[in-house]
């Protein structure tokens, strides 16, 4: 799969976006989705770049969450900041993977995604909850590379 077109159609763009904003209405935590074609170097290395490409390390309490997929790897890192590294254990971290791999392994791109969105946001919401002054600091568009 070569093109990222084919990844995902528009709709399921549309419905990704959508389960972010869902997502951060209880949080203040920020999530992002970047999709690549295919990833050159050490993934893991990729996805830390992408985040602070995407400005992802400068929310405020330091709580973004970048779900980063190279389609062509077949790879998928689930990055978070350290506001987010400092509470939450592994098991977060390994069960949302789980969610996200579990789809996946089954062609369910979209669904994947939107699982591991759904389980960040609920980790997010208990550890950084939503307050009447808090703004949406990043985009929730897709980005792609």
């Amino acid at each position: 799969m070569s093109n990222l077109e084919d990844f995902l159609t528009s709709k399921e763009e549309e419905e990704i976006v959508e389960a972010i904003r869902i997502a951060e209405y209880d949080t203040s935590g920020e999530i992002r989705v970047h999709i690549e074609h295919n990833c050159d170097t050490d993934v893991y290395e990729r996805a830390l770049d992408v985040f602070h490409i995407l400005k992802m390390d400068n929310t405020k309490a330091q709580n973004g969450v970048l779900i980063y997929v190279a389609v062509d790897n077949k790879s998928f890192v689930i990055f978070g900041d350290q506001g987010i590294n400092n509470i939450v254990g592994a098991d977060f971290w390994n069960s949302t993977r789980d969610k996200i791999n579990s789809q996946f392994k089954s062609g369910y791109f979209k669904q994947g995604i939107i699982d591991g969105i759904i389980e960040a946001g609920k980790v997010l919401s208990k550890h950084f909850p939503r307050n009447h002054c808090d703004n949406d600091e990043l985009d929730n568009t897709i980005s792609k590379g």
